[in-house]
């Protein structure tokens, strides 16, 4: 990946990352075919799915439970990001912003 000088750093994207990133795009496609029952009273995403509030309302909500558990699960991934992060970070800091570098705890005045 092409690293800016010019932009703050962002997080590495990972294979778990990913996935759980594919996850939530499942979820919101559940979502949006279960809603689409309520919006036309009838499946206009998939043909013939759902044909009943029964269908349309499971799959809405797993479509929600889904996208919230890959949303956590990408949120913690990007936690454990979080030491590297706030390095690079604080690079980006000296070498674009020098008057907002914070100082470092080692730094304390004796």
């Amino acid at each position: 990946m092409l690293k800016s000088p010019l932009r703050p750093p962002r997080p590495r994207l990972t294979a778990r990352i990913f996935a759980y990133g594919i996850a939530d795009v499942f979820g919101l496609a559940c979502v949006a075919i279960g809603a689409s029952w309520f919006a036309a009273g009838k499946g206009t995403i998939v043909a013939n799915f759902p044909t009943s509030t029964a269908e349309a309302v499971a799959c809405t909500a797993g479509g929600v439970v889904v996208m919230f558990w890959a949303a956590s699960r990408i949120l913690r991934e990007i936690a454990k990001q979080g030491d590297e992060m706030q390095a690079a970070y604080d690079a980006y800091l000296g070498a674009n912003h020098p008057d907002k570098v914070r100082p470092r705890a080692d730094d304390s005045p004796d």
